[in-house]
């Protein structure tokens, strides 16, 4: 019978890199705008730190991404090297081992070690992967997908308010930065939780909130500064 079921945990690892990716490009390049602008500098200087900021974020972004889902990676991998090795050396033990976590899940103690001795007899390590460490298919680390999706989502999100900029006189800048900015993140936010399965109105409000706070107290450091200048 084919499964037609759709659920949403396969996007968990895009999803997340892309939403986090795109949220910081529009947080960061606006606070940084917002900033600028407030401590009083032309709207050549103002893209220029704009322009710098999402090349450096974007980067950033990158190489976090990699590395840290890349230490994940590695983990895994010596998770998995570890069992590769027990399920050679003791497989009875192994198979006892299975048979009790579908004990803990209400299997009855037979149908846990019928189950338990089957699938070790289809494909053991992936058995014991799945149900013993909790690594999948689905949710297995990719450093290089996360990465790209960072990046990418990053520079999108960080164009956003430098087209702003590029169209909007200095004088009208911090406004029209900041309204527009809130509503990308909330479109974001909202676009967020409806591909993840979550609550559209809770996804958006929580981006906007914390993108708001981050863009309030940027701009309020760059007139700090512009006014003692």
């Amino acid at each position: 019978m084919r499964h037609i079921e759709r659920h949403k945990t396969h996007r968990i690892g895009w999803l997340r890199a892309a939403v986090l990716g795109a949220n910081d490009g529009i947080v960061s390049t606006a606070s940084l705008v917002l900033g600028v602008s407030a401590a009083g500098a032309s709207s050549q200087s103002i893209l220029i730190a704009g322009v710098a900021g999402l090349v450096a974020g974007a980067m950033s972004m990158a190489a976090g991404e990699y590395v840290s889902v890349s230490s994940q990676a590695d983990t895994e991998h010596a998770d998995l090297d570890r069992e590769r090795k027990e399920l050679a050396a003791d497989p009875v033990h192994e198979q006892q081992e299975l048979a009790a976590i579908y004990v803990g899940r209400g299997l009855d103690e037979g149908l846990a070690s019928e189950v338990a001795t089957q699938l070790m007899a289809h494909d053991a390590l992936g058995a014991h992967g799945r149900d013993e460490l909790g690594i999948s298919e689905t949710l297995t680390a990719r450093p290089v997908q996360a990465a790209l999706a960072s990046a990418g989502t990053f520079s999108v999100g960080a164009i956003l308010p430098l087209l702003v900029v590029l169209l909007v006189p200095v004088s009208a800048l911090m406004g029209a930065v900041a309204g527009s900015s809130l509503l990308f993140l909330a479109l974001l936010g909202a676009l967020a939780g409806r591909v993840g399965g979550a609550s559209v109105l809770t996804a958006a409000v929580r981006v906007t909130f914390w993108g708001a706070l981050a863009m309030a107290l940027t701009a309020g450091v760059g007139a700090l500064f512009g006014v003692a200048a």
